[in-house]
Order: C-alpha cells, then sequence, then structure tokens
C-alpha cells in the first residue's frame, strides 16, 4: 500500500465557553481595523514611528471591520485558556457558531448567521503588509488575520453550525508567547466603532497608571478614523459626555480637556489589579454551579461574572500558583471584596 500522504493538520475545537476575552497586542496598538459599519472599500495606510501598514481590502466584502474582530477575540481567547490547561494549540480551530455569537453579545438570528459569514471572508481575504514582527520590528511582509475558513456544517436555513479556520501565524505566536491583553467582557456591548477601538487604546497604553493623556490628532491617527478633524472631536466628545453621564466605558474613565483626551482607570478595576494581577488570567480553573449561588450570598448585590472576572485577574499567570479548591478560594475572596466595599 502506498503510504498516507494527505492527512488533516492538528485540529483544535473551541468548547471553553466561559474563556476571558483576550485580543493580541499589535492589533490593540496599531489601527488594522476599520471603523465603518459600512462597506469599506478603500486602501489603508498608517506609519507610527517605525511601524508602517497597508491595507488592502476583501475584493468583494471590503476591509475587515472592528466587529469582525469579534471572532478573532473569540478564537485568542479560547487558545489561550487551552494553553493554559496544558492543551496543544495550533492554527488549525473549529468552532460552533452558536457559541461564538452568544459569547460576543450578539444575536443568533439567521441574519446574524449571514452576517457572519461575511465577517470570515473579510477577515481572510483583508490583506495587511507591514513590518510589524511578533515582538517587533521585522521584514517586510504581507499576512492575514484568517487563511482559510470553511463551513464543516450547516443546517437547511443556512445557518452556520460549526466552521473551521485557519488563523494567521502571527496571531497563535501572539498566544504562544503570551503577547496579548485581557478585554472587559463588556467590551462586547459598546455598540460605536470608536468606542471600542478607544477601549482598546486605553487598556493597551493606560494600564493601571493613574493617567493617560493623548492629544486629538494623534489619537485619531492611532485610531484610523478617516472623519475630519472637527467631526472626529465631535465624536470623542459625544462618547466622553455619555461615559461621564453613565459611566458605560469599561475600566475606565474618558473625559475630554481642551483638545487632550484623559484616561484614568474606575477603581474597581485598579483594584482587580492592585494585588500584582495582570493580563493573564487562570482560565484553566474551573468553579460549580453552586459556587456562583453561594458568592451572590457572599457578596450580595454585585454581580457574580463581574466578581468572577476581577478574582481570575488576581490570581494571575505567574502572580498565585491555581487554587486546590477553586470555589472555596472565588468564596473567600467575594466575601473579603464585599467586607471593604460593601453594596455597591
Amino acid at each position: 500500500m502506498l503510504p498516507q500522504r494527505h492527512t488533516e493538520p492538528d485540529l483544535f475545537v473551541c468548547d471553553i465557553l466561559d474563556a476571558t476575552p483576550k485580543s493580541d497586542r499589535a492589533s490593540m496598538e496599531h489601527p488594522l481595523f476599520s471603523l465603518s459599519v459600512k462597506k469599506d472599500m478603500a486602501a489603508f495606510e498608517y506609519q507610527q514611528g517605525n511601524v508602517k501598514v497597508k491595507i488592502t481590502p476583501a475584493a468583494q466584502e471590503g476591509r475587515a471591520n472592528v466587529f469582525d474582530r469579534d471572532i478573532l477575540i473569540y478564537v485568542l481567547s479560547q487558545l489561550m485558556a487551552a494553553q493554559n490547561e496544558g492543551q496543544k494549540i495550533g492554527r488549525r480551530v473549529q468552532i460552533s457558531a452558536h457559541d461564538l455569537l452568544k459569547a460576543t453579545n450578539r444575536h443568533t438570528t439567521g441574519q446574524a448567521y449571514a452576517t457572519l459569514r461575511r465577517a470570515l471572508t473579510r477577515l481572510q481575504f483583508t490583506q495587511i503588509e507591514t513590518n510589524i514582527h511578533d515582538h517587533g520590528l521585522g521584514e517586510w511582509r504581507s499576512i492575514s488575520f484568517i487563511t482559510d475558513a470553511r463551513i464543516v456544517k450547516e443546517d437547511s436555513t443556512g445557518r452556520l453550525l460549526s466552521v473551521e479556520l485557519e488563523m494567521g501565524d502571527w496571531l497563535v505566536k501572539a498566544i504562544e508567547n503570551k503577547n496579548v491583553l485581557t478585554l472587559n467582557k463588556a467590551y462586547f456591548q459598546l455598540r460605536k466603532p470608536l468606542e471600542r477601538r478607544i477601549y482598546e487604546l486605553a487598556r493597551k497604553h493606560c494600564g493601571t497608571q493613574d493617567v493617560w493623556r493623548i492629544g486629538l490628532d494623534k489619537l485619531q491617527h492611532k485610531t484610523g478614523s478617516t472623519s475630519t478633524p472637527k467631526e472626529f472631536k465631535r465624536l470623542v466628545k459625544a462618547i466622553c459626555k455619555a461615559d461621564e453621564a453613565q459611566s458605560h466605558m469599561p475600566d475606565y474613565r474618558f473625559r475630554l480637556v481642551h483638545d487632550i483626551l484623559e484616561v484614568t482607570p474606575k477603581s474597581e478595576f485598579r483594584d482587580i489589579y492592585a494585588d500584582g494581577g495582570h493580563s493573564g488570567t487562570m482560565d484553566a480553573v474551573r468553579l460549580s454551579t453552586s459556587a456562583y449561588e453561594r458568592a451572590r450570598v457572599a457578596a450580595p448585590g454585585w454581580d457574580v461574572h463581574y466578581l468572577e472576572q476581577a478574582w481570575r485577574n488576581w490570581m494571575a499567570d505567574g502572580v498565585l500558583d491555581a487554587p486546590g479548591d477553586p470555589d472555596k478560594a472565588f468564596l473567600g475572596f467575594c466575601a473579603k471584596w464585599f467586607e471593604k466595599r460593601g453594596r455597591p
């Protein structure tokens, strides 16, 4: 018999439903995604210091946008959680379309699946030419967000049930090298593309420092906005005004002082990281269903899922060992949290 010459590559199946959202640092730092909610067919060029980026949109669907990025965040989160569990990860992954839509706070209607299909096309065929390479600068090269996408299963109504993707190697290397940052799950609730982009920049540049300031001219450049300077200022001012009234932006407060955006961490976000937590979280640790119920009693009035994220970030990779009894450790954290802060 002839040897089997063609075999399926190692496949990672995304099934860790509570994985904490992660994003690679490169696409948080540089505007690789369009802010337009309409089809964006314009080529885009960007330069910041020695970093150069040229983006060519997909021929049919246009340039990948910030909402398409949700797919990458979901997959990167899954890969990071799997790596933390000691599983072998690779470029080829299989996702449940339904799980993806739920995790990224989207509808699960037929229209949502059609939107997902178009997003996959944009992610695959948007072409990026850049000298960004892993941890720093390297040779000029052409990359994609995903290099292959195929529908494994589809029902009679045309809804995607299962999708197989091949991720760009630079994204997988970001996970392997832990060159990622944790995002607040509320990121998926932000409606405006510019809100999402400003949050990403704050998460990347402000971190836990007392304040981060950036001029509107530089901010517009880093967001990749193609608005006029006057219109951009109006949009940022509206976001800051809404945040001041509703405090809807995750983790940070945003205020516009003349032509300077001022970003400060919210007290609860600072508390999460006060004991040495950072971007890595203990995704491998699992809590029982009863732990959530008891947590509501230990910290009445607090959102237990918010507390879970705070606890996981506090128990960050390399800071504290994984607890032998996760439920007990989490409940102790909740009790101390409530003892210190009381009701929200």
